[in-house]
């Protein structure tokens, strides 16, 4: 079989994007938060206590209530608590990246769809942290994991593998077809890291193709599907895509 096409140039150039919750999981924490991840640093095992007890501890309330009252795009208060959890995991294994890796697995498969969800921001969280130059052991685990939430029907699964760790490592193949599912499932594109960077014109073939379906069948076409066939102008600025720069905290 021959090998998965690679990231574009220019997304392996762009450094990764700083997402609502990467912003969230980098920033001071206090309480329980703050206790937690000074465990997790002496004791890497003890993440795995502290995953699924994030939600009842910090809340599950949206980062940006009022453009993403779910918080499927942009992410949720214990999301952002699992990706800080997740960048305490990395300093804990102290450069040992296949027990980071394998780590990270084990949460992933162990837990929910909010703690799978962790996962993948982590990941996002560790991409930033790192430029995206993660190891190779940690980028294998990230694109397994990452392939199996983009087979998942929960959109915020699917929402939380588009994210910086998908723009820096998943295969143009994978990136497209997940940027098209979110259309398909009506999640709105701000989900996708670096779209104006990675998308390209068989992306836009994709789209035309899902909008002609959907027309033929007497289906709304969604409007999203015009941002992928439609190119921004050459030296626009990118639009507010998942990052902390919006009118939002």
């Amino acid at each position: 079989m021959p090998a998965a096409p690679a990231p574009t140039a220019a997304a392996r150039a762009a450094a990764p994007p700083l997402t609502a919750v990467v912003a969230a999981a980098r920033a001071p924490h206090a309480g329980w938060l703050a206790d937690a991840l000074a465990e997790v640093r002496r004791d890497p095992r003890a993440a795995d206590g502290a995953f699924p007890l994030a939600g009842r501890r910090v809340g599950r309330a949206p980062l940006r209530p009022a453009t993403d009252p779910a918080g499927v795009v942009h992410g949720t208060v214990d999301d952002a608590a699992r990706a800080a959890l997740v960048l305490a995991l990395g300093a804990a294994h102290r450069g040992d990246a296949d027990r980071l890796a394998a780590h990270l697995a084990d949460l992933y498969r162990a837990g929910d769809t909010a703690e799978r969800r962790g996962v993948l921001r982590g990941l996002d969280a560790l991409a930033v942290a790192s430029g995206g130059d993660l190891p190779a052991p940690v980028v294998a685990v990230g694109r397994d994991l990452a392939a199996d939430a983009l087979r998942a029907n929960d959109t915020s699964l699917v929402a939380a593998a588009v994210g910086p760790f998908a723009a820096a490592h998943l295969d143009q193949h994978t990136w497209r077809h997940a940027v098209v599912k979110l259309v398909f499932q009506g999640t709105g594109l701000d989900a996708v890291a670096a779209l104006d960077d990675r998308a390209d014109a068989e992306l836009a073939r994709m789209a035309r193709d899902l909008a002609a379906e959907r027309r033929a069948a007497g289906r709304a076409v969604p409007d999203d599907l015009s941002r992928l066939t439609t190119p921004a102008p050459a030296g626009a600025a990118a639009g507010p895509t998942r990052t902390v720069d919006t009118e939002e905290p």
